[in-house]
């Protein structure tokens, strides 16, 4: 899909991205791994990432099969995604009408109840992007949301030919002290928004249209289903780059107000109800099974299914002869095309099958992309032919996977061994002499930076995870283990979402939560980006000494760092390293030279970024072609970057850093901030593509969580990083009820959270994946199986601002109860119980017993386990006392 056309993704389910693109300081899905590609995995063959079968035996049926008596019948109930085009429009009416006023009209021709989200910005107003119109420009029925908006409902318009069409208009004096009127569609029915290019629509009334096109530039909108995307177009040309204003200017002033009008095609979609029934009828004498399909879903409908035998998972494709209209899949599995029927009310199939096979599962595929499985569950739909029980765990396959270890692993273990050894000879050594928390925390520095070296000489996919030997058992007000774990006990809290920009006021906002934020546990809040930005979200950094933000002033921040520390929580601030957004041209047209404090001049940026021109060196990382990658490889802009970091730490009070957008950078570099900055905490977003074979997410992603632990190295482990593997594991295991997955070949968490617990910081959701830019939001529904996964596991656990003040709240402070009174810690010890289809089981620490996934468990041994925590597809256990 290219940037700026009206969509949204036709398969109800989110998925994980194939490939992550970053717009405006945010991780942004540019494309979606495509549903319903087969292939073998793990032992199984496996669809869209769920298991199907290879198909049985079938021919055409025969005349009065259809009277042998039912086995099985049911109707199954189908969420499918149905999608309406037409078209947006904008138009202004520059010239005064019969009341002397101007006009601005927005409207639709597509079906649904259409609200105008809208704001206005005033003429000289800094900080503020969005506002609330004066009561005279408010178009009868308009609501205010907050203090910064107004919704409007979208008038309904007469049309003899038939057509949904309705409008809003907005009228104004053409001398008005406003700026700009801002606004996005939003649809009530769905929940959708819709924006232009990634962000707000801005219609300047000085003469232009600010954020959007200009008149006469064919140019479509962007849309994010069920969210305000609001991030910043990636810039095609260095040329997009705003210019700073003169102090003083009155360039607003005298308005002139140009008129015209544009369209743009949106694509909308809706989910619609459908059912499937299948009824299976058993025929003795000829010892066979009719199954009969029937669904009313109009158009071409594909069944993609398979038969099990000897009540097994195993999947098998029958010798021929198949049903009429039916192809192999692959070798993997059957396709059989639905008959029409002659009423147009739906299509249906109907083929016997031999009865030694004890059931069917099969898939419903509308398109190449678009497949429909039990809504109930999630997973495919199962057609048991007897009574007996069909599941079967995996566990026995897995633990045969796991005893596969090739060369280098061993090789590995053995360094990994000699590591431990030398280290417990020093601690013993040592420990003769004296015994006190700072050796201990010595000592662990120095295992995992021996650990990291092993990493780093034995670099491959396969390589063994490292045990932590050493548990610390303190409180989480202690000195820090190291810049990367904090205590070790900590649980961070991201203090924002997508939206904080918008009141102005953030910091005031985020102040009267400070107590509850500490009443529920939290050990650490990750604040917004601090710095004046192009962007309202903070991540395009212009001036970085310049901290009068969209979220508010310098004074506010100051003050809210002092609420914080006051109830004993840290605060990291959001540092913005990888790219700069430059003040000034060079002769040549192009932003490369900055102003303000840190006045660099095109050796700053890096020379193979073809949009900016700088004459620094080629970059150690990806690029950001939104703004100027910035070259640390200079002396001078590290020497600075070091310089303003301490400043930050001194005159703000940040106790260590989220760093944005790291793999723009060498790790290598970090670790010369941090050294410098000395921060208590610091944690790397480090955003990588997991690994997918024909759209379907792959078992094994050690690739992926290697690339993610060599940037770990690269700083010699003094920043941890988000645990993105974890991410998108539990993605495909929580929605697809493939609860395998969370275990790798070697029985351990498959995630960074399984190779090195104390740098894995964990999540599932954040301002880029949720809110209300929804890029790879969390499988609705499942959030508490999320939160009861993070919050029980080692690593550092962190929650995201819109569920801890949403209706999760309750449970998800139940979790970090439990965690903290059971001293639950990032090097936690983990021992992985059950990994089966519909069940994940795990012990930690010998002192809590958890589990989620639809099948029964209760915890068993000598151990005496109450019950902490109880709700749908979750439960925590813990040792009486």
């Amino acid at each position: 899909m290219s940037v700026g056309s009206w969509c949204i993704p036709a398969i109800p389910q989110a998925a994980p991205p194939a490939r992550c693109g970053r717009l405006g300081g945010a991780f942004l899905v540019a494309e979606r791994p495509r549903a319903g590609r087969c292939r073998a995995t793990h032992g199984r063959l496996r669809l869209g990432g769920r298991v199907v079968t290879r198909a049985g035996a079938a021919e055409t049926p025969v005349a009065g099969s259809e009277d042998a008596g039912v086995v099985f019948s049911e109707k199954f109930p189908l969420r499918r995604c149905r999608n309406m085009e037409g078209k947006a429009w904008v138009r202004v009416d520059a010239e005064p009408d019969g009341d002397g006023k101007c006009k601005v009209v927005v409207g639709c021709d597509v079906e649904g109840k259409w609200v105008l989200h809208w704001g206005v910005s005033y003429d000289g107003e800094q900080g503020r992007e969005w506002d609330q119109p004066p009561l005279e420009m408010r178009p009868p029925g308009s609501v205010p949301i907050k203090d910064y908006a107004i919704e409007t409902p979208l008038e309904i318009l007469p049309n003899l030919e038939g057509q949904m069409l309705c409008e809003v208009q907005i009228k104004f004096d053409k001398d008005t002290p406003i700026a700009a009127i801002n606004f996005v569609l939003k649809d009530e029915e769905t929940g959708a928004w819709f924006q232009h290019e990634g962000r707000d629509f801005r219609i300047s009334l000085s003469g232009s249209f600010d954020g959007g096109v200009p008149l006469g530039v064919k140019q479509d909108i962007c849309t994010w289903p069920g969210a305000l995307g609001h991030v910043l177009n990636k810039l095609e040309g260095s040329s997009a780059q705003p210019q700073e204003t003169a102090p003083g200017d009155k360039s607003l002033s005298g308005k002139h107000i140009s008129g015209f009008y544009e369209e743009y095609p949106i694509l909308k979609s809706e989910y619609v109800q459908n059912f499937v029934t299948v009824t299976v009828r058993k025929d003795s004498e000829a010892h066979k099974r009719l199954v009969e399909f029937d669904t009313d879903i109009p158009g071409e409908v594909i069944i993609h299914w398979g038969i099990c035998k000897d009540n097994t998972m195993a999947w098998q494709i029958p010798p021929e002869p198949h049903p009429p209209a039916t192809r192999i899949f692959r070798q993997k599995a059957l396709q059989t095309l639905l008959q029409q029927k002659a009423d147009g009310t739906g299509s249906s199939v109907s083929f016997l099958l031999d009865a030694e096979y004890s059931g069917l599962f099969f898939v419903l595929k509308l398109d190449e992309y678009t497949w429909l499985r039990n809504v109930e569950n999630g997973s495919d739909f199962c057609i048991p032919f007897t009574k007996v029980d069909q599941r079967r765990s995996t566990q026995d396959a897995d633990k045969v996977e796991a005893q596969k270890v090739d060369d280098k692993s061993v090789q590995a273990d053995g360094l990994i061994s000699d590591i431990r050894n030398l280290v417990v000879g020093l601690s013993s050594r040592r420990g003769q002499r004296v015994k006190n928390k700072v050796l201990q925390e010595g000592i662990l520095q120095e295992i995992e930076r021996l650990a990291a070296e092993a990493y780093s000489i034995f670099r491959s996919p396969t390589i063994d995870p490292v045990e932590e030997l050493v548990y610390l058992d303190v409180p989480s007000s202690a000195k820090p283990v190291c810049s990367g774990t904090g205590s070790g006990f900590e649980i961070l809290c991201q203090g924002f979402n997508w939206e904080s920009h918008k009141s102005g006021k953030w910091y005031v906002e985020l102040g009267t939560k400070v107590n509850e934020l500490s009443s529920l546990g939290f050990t650490i809040i990750w604040s917004p980006p601090p710095t004046d930005s192009v962007s309202p979200e903070g991540y395009m950094p212009s001036d970085l000494y310049n901290l009068n933000s969209r979220y508010g002033t310098m004074d506010e921040l100051k003050e809210l760092v002092k609420k914080f520390h006051e109830a004993g929580i840290k605060v990291l601030g959001d540092a913005v390293l990888n790219h700069r957004c430059a003040q000034f041209q060079n002769n040549n047209g192009v932003w490369n030279i900055f102003g303000g404090h840190l006045n660099w001049d095109d050796r700053a940026v890096v020379a193979d970024d073809p949009h900016f021109q700088g004459r620094g060196n080629k970059s150690s990382g990806d690029n950001f072609h939104a703004a100027p990658n910035i070259d640390h490889s200079q002396e001078f802009v590290r020497n600075d970057l070091k310089e303003w970091l301490c400043w930050m730490r001194k005159e703000v009070g940040y106790d260590g850093w989220r760093l944005d957008f790291v793999r723009g950078f060498w790790g290598g570099y970090v670790k010369d901030y941090l050294e410098a900055s000395e921060p208590y905490f610091a944690v790397g977003e480090y955003w990588d593509s997991l690994s997918y074979t024909y759209g379907e997410m792959d078992y094994n992603q050690d690739a992926h969580r290697q690339r993610i632990v060599d940037w770990i190295n690269a700083t010699t482990g003094a920043a941890g990083a988000f645990d993105v593997t974890t991410k998108g594991i539990l993605h495909a295991a929580l929605e697809r009820s493939e609860y395998w997955r969370l275990s790798d070949e070697k029985g351990k968490p498959p995630g960074v959270l399984g190779w090195w617990p104390s740098r894995a910081v964990t999540f599932i959701e954040n301002h880029d994946t949720g809110s209300t830019q929804g890029h790879w939001r969390f499988p609705r529904g499942k959030e508490l199986q999320g939160y009861a996964y993070i919050l029980t596991h080692p690593g550092t656990p962190e929650v995201f601002y819109d569920h801890i003040f949403s209706h999760l709240q309750p449970e998800i402070a139940k979790f970090i109860s439990i965690r903290r009174r059971l001293k639950i810690h990032c090097r936690s010890k983990i021992k992985i119980l059950k990994a089966e289809r519909s069940l994940y089981a795990a012990e930690v620490d010998e002192k809590l017993t958890m589990k989620i996934g639809s099948q029964h468990f209760e915890p068993s041994g000598p151990l005496n386990w109450i019950v902490s925590a109880e709700g749908q597809d979750y439960k925590i256990w813990e040792v009486s006392s």
